[in-house]
């Protein structure tokens, strides 16, 4: 009996680390061709194609930018990711602060509640038509207003249902004394309780901002200028008939496009461990 422990113990020992490494192998190997492929000239992409490059050229970047453009669908996807988080999560946080105080006599807080659930549980694509009509008659559809606003659209609701258990698992002694000492609610919230939140912010912010960097069924709804392209809908548009074999082109615009969303979740991760430390500390 020892010994078959024994034998047990050994193969774990000897088997965890090999599954680790050909998992991480596995998760990492797409993202090192898609940089491979970026950095390799068009020469070495015809027939055998070997594991690492035999030399290295930036003419698909150059390309990318001069030729294609790719600078501005860059900077109109910032635009539009940033501005659509920071409206989501100035009303997400505020609404789900609201609707877990219970001071807070607010008469659409059922009808919230339900909204919520709609669109969490609909597919983006059932809110097309409607949208589509709207922004129409509004005379916006050749600006960037159209996705900024379908990104708000998904992303409030979601910020909502997800710090909804963050405030309500907060508990109020603090906000009482904070009361009793004269703040108002404006400054309760921002002071008090958003710092005791901060690992949930940031988790959700990455979240949102994924998602609004990476919208693409709107996109190529309601984007009918070029001068208004995100990045999806570009990287779409290089894998075009003509375009579909020069493979480094869209690799470049795949490393290109992934740069912005890496940052921001570095960032975004050095906040979550602040949050997490400074929480512990107050508690």
């Amino acid at each position: 009996m020892n010994t078959n422990i024994k034998v047990k113990r050994i193969l774990t020992r000897i088997f965890k680390p090999i599954a680790g490494i050909i998992i991480v192998l596995i998760t990492v190997f797409p993202i090192y061709w898609l940089v491979a492929m970026s950095v390799r000239p068009m020469s070495e992409m015809t027939g055998h194609i070997s594991l690492l490059p035999h030399s290295f050229t930036l003419e698909h970047f150059a390309e990318l930018f001069v030729e294609k453009g790719f600078g501005t669908a860059l900077i109109n996807s910032i635009e539009v990711t940033l501005i659509s988080l920071a409206v989501s999560l100035l009303f997400g946080l505020c609404a789900s602060y609201v609707l877990t105080r219970n001071r807070f006599r607010v008469a659409i807080k059922k009808p919230l509640n339900t909204w919520i659930l709609i669109v969490r549980i609909l597919p983006p694509i059932a809110f097309t038509i409607p949208l589509y009509i709207m922004f129409n008659k509004l005379g916006i559809m050749n600006t960037k207003i159209p996705i900024i606003m379908a990104c708000i659209l998904i992303n409030i609701p979601f910020i909502i249902w997800f710090m909804v258990g963050f405030f309500r698992n907060l508990p109020e002694d603090m906000e009482k004394s904070a009361r009793v000492d004269g703040a108002n609610e404006w400054q309760l919230f921002t002071k008090i309780v958003l710092p005791l939140v901060l690992p949930g912010i940031a988790a959700v912010a990455m979240l949102s901002f994924m998602y609004a960097w990476n919208e693409y069924t709107y996109s190529i709804i309601f984007v009918q200028s070029p001068s208004t392209y995100t990045i999806p809908l570009k990287l779409a548009l290089l894998n075009s008939d003509d375009t579909l074999t020069n493979f480094g082109l869209v690799a470049a615009g795949g490393v290109v496009s992934a740069i912005p969303m890496l940052l921001f979740i570095i960032f975004a991760q050095n906040y979550l461990i602040t949050g997490l430390s400074s929480g512990a500390v107050k508690e």
